[in-house]
Protein backbone atom coordinates (compact mmCIF):
# COMPACT_ATOMS: atom_id res chain seq x y z
CA UNK A 1 0.00 0.00 0.00
CA UNK A 2 1.37 3.68 -1.03
CA UNK A 3 0.40 6.53 0.99
CA UNK A 4 0.29 10.08 0.11
CA UNK A 5 1.97 12.26 2.72
CA UNK A 6 1.43 15.93 1.79
CA UNK A 7 2.91 17.40 5.14
CA UNK A 8 6.60 17.79 6.16
CA UNK A 9 8.69 17.57 9.25
CA UNK A 10 9.25 20.66 10.96
CA UNK A 11 12.45 21.67 13.60
CA UNK A 12 13.28 24.90 14.50
CA UNK A 13 15.18 27.44 12.65
CA UNK A 14 15.17 24.44 9.88
CA UNK A 15 13.34 24.07 6.36
CA UNK A 16 12.97 20.12 5.56
CA UNK A 17 10.97 20.02 2.21
CA UNK A 18 11.22 17.65 -0.66
CA UNK A 19 14.48 17.90 -2.52
CA UNK A 20 14.05 19.12 -6.28
CA UNK A 21 16.11 19.27 -8.93
CA UNK A 22 17.80 22.22 -8.46
CA UNK A 23 19.47 20.75 -5.31
CA UNK A 24 21.79 19.13 -7.26
CA UNK A 25 24.50 22.16 -7.66
CA UNK A 26 24.20 22.29 -3.74
CA UNK A 27 24.62 18.35 -3.60
CA UNK A 28 27.83 17.87 -5.69
CA UNK A 29 29.16 20.82 -3.10
CA UNK A 30 28.07 19.02 0.23
CA UNK A 31 29.65 15.89 -1.62
CA UNK A 32 32.74 17.31 -2.19
CA UNK A 33 33.49 16.71 2.32
CA UNK A 34 36.11 13.86 2.36
CA UNK A 35 33.75 12.80 6.01
CA UNK A 36 30.52 12.64 4.07
CA UNK A 37 31.78 10.49 1.80
CA UNK A 38 33.05 7.73 4.13
CA UNK A 39 29.89 7.62 5.67
CA UNK A 40 27.80 7.78 2.39
CA UNK A 41 27.40 4.74 -0.14
CA UNK A 42 26.18 6.53 -3.24
CA UNK A 43 28.93 9.14 -4.67
CA UNK A 44 27.48 12.59 -6.12
CA UNK A 45 30.32 13.82 -7.33
CA UNK A 46 29.11 15.67 -11.02
CA UNK A 47 25.48 16.70 -12.71
CA UNK A 48 25.07 13.02 -13.77
CA UNK A 49 25.47 11.71 -10.18
CA UNK A 50 23.48 14.29 -8.64
CA UNK A 51 21.13 13.48 -11.13
CA UNK A 52 20.57 9.68 -10.49
CA UNK A 53 20.43 10.63 -6.55
CA UNK A 54 17.54 12.79 -7.13
CA UNK A 55 15.84 10.16 -9.02
CA UNK A 56 16.10 7.76 -6.06
CA UNK A 57 14.42 10.24 -3.61
CA UNK A 58 11.63 10.50 -5.97
CA UNK A 59 10.91 7.23 -6.54
CA UNK A 60 11.07 6.17 -3.22
CA UNK A 61 8.29 8.86 -2.44
CA UNK A 62 6.05 7.63 -5.24
CA UNK A 63 6.66 4.35 -3.69
CA UNK A 64 6.53 5.26 0.01
CA UNK A 65 9.68 3.11 0.61
CA UNK A 66 11.80 6.68 1.39
CA UNK A 67 10.72 9.95 2.42
CA UNK A 68 14.05 12.05 2.10
CA UNK A 69 14.12 16.00 3.03
CA UNK A 70 16.27 18.48 2.32
CA UNK A 71 17.30 20.22 5.55
CA UNK A 72 17.71 24.15 4.44
CA UNK A 73 19.01 26.86 6.99
CA UNK A 74 18.81 30.62 6.03
CA UNK A 75 18.12 29.22 2.27
CA UNK A 76 21.33 26.81 2.03
CA UNK A 77 21.17 22.77 2.58
CA UNK A 78 22.76 22.16 5.70
CA UNK A 79 21.67 18.26 5.88
CA UNK A 80 19.15 15.16 4.81
CA UNK A 81 17.39 13.45 6.60
CA UNK A 82 15.34 10.39 5.57
CA UNK A 83 12.73 7.77 6.43
CA UNK A 84 13.88 4.76 4.51
CA UNK A 85 10.64 1.76 4.88
CA UNK A 86 11.47 -0.96 3.19
CA UNK A 87 7.95 -2.13 3.20
CA UNK A 88 4.81 0.53 3.26
CA UNK A 89 2.41 -0.91 6.34
CA UNK A 90 5.41 -2.86 7.93
CA UNK A 91 6.19 -2.01 11.74
CA UNK A 92 9.60 -0.72 11.60
CA UNK A 93 11.68 1.95 9.31
CA UNK A 94 14.80 3.20 9.62
CA UNK A 95 16.59 7.12 9.89
CA UNK A 96 19.22 8.15 7.84
CA UNK A 97 20.92 11.46 7.63
CA UNK A 98 23.95 13.34 6.70
CA UNK A 99 25.15 16.68 8.00
CA UNK A 100 27.34 19.22 5.35
CA UNK A 101 29.89 20.23 6.95
CA UNK A 102 29.93 23.54 7.70
CA UNK A 103 26.60 22.69 9.86
CA UNK A 104 28.39 19.80 11.98
CA UNK A 105 28.30 20.50 15.66
CA UNK A 106 25.10 23.23 15.52
CA UNK A 107 22.83 20.48 16.62
CA UNK A 108 21.52 20.48 12.70
CA UNK A 109 21.18 16.67 12.89
CA UNK A 110 19.89 15.94 15.99
CA UNK A 111 16.82 18.61 15.27
CA UNK A 112 15.91 17.31 11.61
CA UNK A 113 16.04 13.94 12.97
CA UNK A 114 13.80 14.24 15.47
CA UNK A 115 11.92 16.51 13.52
CA UNK A 116 11.37 13.81 11.13
CA UNK A 117 10.79 10.99 13.88
CA UNK A 118 7.80 12.94 15.13
CA UNK A 119 6.76 13.55 11.39
CA UNK A 120 6.90 9.90 10.88
CA UNK A 121 4.84 8.62 13.52
CA UNK A 122 1.90 11.23 12.92
CA UNK A 123 2.20 10.59 9.24
CA UNK A 124 2.55 6.79 8.97
CA UNK A 125 0.89 5.73 12.60
CA UNK A 126 -2.37 4.24 10.93
CA UNK A 127 -0.15 2.93 8.10
CA UNK A 128 1.51 -0.03 10.74
CA UNK A 129 4.80 2.10 11.43
CA UNK A 130 5.66 1.37 15.50
CA UNK A 131 9.66 1.92 15.80
CA UNK A 132 12.63 3.66 13.83
CA UNK A 133 16.05 2.27 13.59
CA UNK A 134 19.22 4.59 13.29
CA UNK A 135 21.76 2.51 12.32
CA UNK A 136 25.76 3.47 11.72
CA UNK A 137 29.21 2.36 12.11
CA UNK A 138 31.14 1.86 15.18
CA UNK A 139 33.53 4.29 13.86
CA UNK A 140 31.11 7.26 13.70
CA UNK A 141 30.60 8.54 17.70
CA UNK A 142 28.91 11.63 16.39
CA UNK A 143 26.46 9.48 15.02
CA UNK A 144 25.54 8.35 18.65
CA UNK A 145 25.55 11.75 20.08
CA UNK A 146 23.08 12.51 16.97
CA UNK A 147 21.08 9.44 18.03
CA UNK A 148 21.20 10.05 21.56
CA UNK A 149 19.78 13.56 21.18
CA UNK A 150 17.05 12.72 19.47
CA UNK A 151 16.21 10.11 21.70
CA UNK A 152 16.74 6.79 20.33
CA UNK A 153 18.08 4.74 23.10
CA UNK A 154 21.03 1.74 22.04
CA UNK A 155 19.51 -1.47 21.56
CA UNK A 156 22.53 -3.16 19.82
CA UNK A 157 26.31 -3.73 18.48
CA UNK A 158 25.58 -5.78 14.91
CA UNK A 159 28.12 -7.39 13.14
CA UNK A 160 29.90 -6.34 9.98
CA UNK A 161 28.20 -7.45 6.64
CA UNK A 162 31.40 -6.66 4.04
CA UNK A 163 31.59 -5.45 1.60
CA UNK A 164 28.28 -2.85 2.13
CA UNK A 165 28.89 -2.55 5.57
CA UNK A 166 32.45 -3.08 6.54
CA UNK A 167 32.30 -2.87 10.22
CA UNK A 168 30.23 -3.24 13.06
CA UNK A 169 27.40 -1.30 13.64
CA UNK A 170 25.20 0.43 16.41
CA UNK A 171 21.25 -0.13 16.19
CA UNK A 172 19.32 2.45 18.36
CA UNK A 173 15.82 2.78 18.27
CA UNK A 174 12.64 4.79 19.01
CA UNK A 175 8.99 3.42 19.45
CA UNK A 176 6.14 5.21 18.57
CA UNK A 177 5.17 5.68 22.21
CA UNK A 178 8.71 7.27 23.44
CA UNK A 179 7.58 10.33 20.62
CA UNK A 180 4.34 10.56 22.42
CA UNK A 181 5.92 10.86 26.27
CA UNK A 182 8.88 12.94 24.92
CA UNK A 183 6.66 15.42 23.78
CA UNK A 184 4.86 15.47 27.21
CA UNK A 185 7.69 16.58 28.93
CA UNK A 186 9.03 18.95 27.06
Amino acid sequence: MTITVTTHPTAEGLLLRPFEDADAPALIEVYRDETLRRFTRVPVTDAEQAAHWLGVQYEGRAAGTRYSFAVLESGELVANVALKRPTPGGEAAEVGYWTAAPARGRGVAPRAVEALTAWAFAALAEDGLRRIDLLHQVDNPAACRVAEKAGYVFQELLTALPPEFPLDGHRHSRKAVDVTERHRSE
